[in-house]
């Protein structure tokens, strides 16, 4: 087994659905959390600037989705097919899209909030409803079977809900989704054992 070792800031972000996959599949790890102050010392010896990064064996790894996939390749997590492969990457990269419209360091507070306000009560309605239409009357996102596509909606919501917990008021399919998730044991387990942290 590699020796691997996550390198991340103290907070779920970026580097949370790395974590899931992690103790999903019983996979040890240094979970390597930085302060903010030291920051900028680190950043300038990354070859792309950005976190998370994984070493495996000494190979530093970017990317946290690039990451997940080459984590949860030749596993059910990433689909049994190649048509379910290609499912998982989608919703999660729909995810992802809208994620990555939030102004996560704008430093105008008032900006941000006027843009998250917008997201989460413009934006997320619809796409909450085209994913709730997606999951119907299936147990998980995929399939027949759990992915790291259920993961990474856990993790996207879980963050959402911060801003926003009425969100999923009105979905209570998704919602449900979330619990599924959430009651996974070896997830069950990481979620209570991890640092509390806002996002």
């Amino acid at each position: 087994m590699p020796n691997y070792k996550l390198i991340y800031f103290n907070m779920r972000g970026r580097a949370e659905i790395i974590r899931y996959i992690f103790a999903y599949l019983d996979i040890k790890y240094e979970d390597h959390r930085i302060e903010q102050a030291d920051w900028p010392e680190i950043k300038s010896t990354l070859p792309f600037g950005k976190i998370p990064i994984l070493e495996v064996d000494g190979l530093i790894l970017h990317q946290s989705l690039a990451i997940a996939r080459y984590l949860t390749k030749n596993t059910d997590l990433a689909g049994k097919t190649a048509a379910e492969q290609c499912q998982v990457d989608a919703i999660v990269d729909t995810l992802d899209d809208f994620m990555s419209r939030f102004p996560w360091t704008e430093k105008n507070q008032e900006v941000k909030n006027q843009v998250f306000n917008e997201l989460l009560t413009c934006e997320a309605p619809h796409l909450l409803q085209d994913l709730e239409t997606y999951l119907g009357d299936k147990e998980w996102f995929i399939g027949n079977s759990l992915t790291w596509a259920d993961f990474y909606w856990d993790i996207c919501s879980t963050t959402l809900l911060v801003f926003k917990p009425d969100l999923l008021d009105s979905h209570p399919r998704l919602g449900t989704l979330r619990k599924k998730v959430q009651a996974i044991p070896a997830i069950a387990n990481w979620v209570q054992r991890r640092p509390q942290t806002k996002l």
